[in-house]
């Protein structure tokens, strides 16, 4: 007896969620979809979930998870770290000028990386059309070492841990390994840290179980070097990208 009322007990209470005033305004979905401008792809995965605002349900604010592997070809990456290309950190670095005399190159001639991030999504509700924008915020990275070209004027690094003398980035010491930095912070601007993606988008409504998603991505992929520079201090660099963008959505409940 015991058990019966505990399973209705259950069901009752899961009854009860779906007919609660905050199951009514949940939507959720999965995007399927690519992003490519030259020397970029992008094919996408992303689940998301929005709570619908107001009356009319015109305003939708959620979460997102995106899974998305990422190919290169003959790209170059620049230094990453804020404190060396605007020679500020935190919310200073995000109107400072670019200071060029810092920042070093390294040159893919083919990176792969997959991330899978989490994300914060924003959306208007228009009818047959919806007008959004996310962005990733925190996850992980994972891609093979991959060996590049680096250049850099003053840059040296130790050779190996024995307490050698430093060597130049040049001859044949210009030739790096490196791979996708691990992990992916939202910092802002130069702050950020390895692969994120933000996007705007339009949506139509095609059929009641799909629609069509057109938009543009600034997508950052950051990489980590195997021998640190000891003059600046520093083995990160990144890439920057726009991309176009186009997905089918399908709604899994609104």
């Amino acid at each position: 007896m015991r058990k019966i009322l505990v399973a209705l007990f259950t069901l009752l209470s899961v009854c009860s969620f779906a007919q609660s005033p905050v199951a009514t305004r949940l939507s959720s979905g999965i995007d399927l979809g690519m992003g490519y401008t030259k020397d970029n792809y992008n094919p996408s995965f992303a689940y998301y979930q929005l709570l619908n605002l107001g009356e009319k349900k015109r305003f939708s604010v959620g979460w997102t998870f995106r899974f998305a592997p990422y190919y290169g070809d003959n790209l170059n990456f620049y230094t990453a770290p804020a404190r060396l290309t605007r020679e500020k950190s935190g919310f200073s670095a995000l109107a400072a000028p670019l200071v060029e005399r810092n920042i070093d190159t390294v040159r893919f001639d083919f990176i792969t990386a997959t991330s899978a991030n989490l994300g914060i999504r924003v959306q208007v509700n228009l009818g047959i059309v919806d007008i959004g924008a996310s962005a990733d915020l925190l996850g992980i990275t994972y891609g093979r070492w991959r060996t590049a070209t680096y250049r850099s004027s003053t840059g040296l690094f130790q050779p190996d841990s024995s307490g050698s003398v430093p060597q130049p980035f040049r001859g044949a010491n210009n030739q790096q390994r490196g791979y996708p930095t691990r992990f992916n912070v939202r910092m802002l601007g130069d702050n950020d840290i390895g692969t994120l993606n933000t996007e705007v988008y339009a949506r139509l409504k095609i059929t009641q179980n799909i629609k069509l998603k057109l938009g543009y991505q600034w997508l950052t992929v950051g990489v980590t070097m195997q021998n640190r520079d000891v003059v600046s201090d520093n083995n990160r660099f990144r890439h920057r990208a726009g991309l176009a963008y186009a997905a089918l959505t399908f709604p899994l409940f609104n």
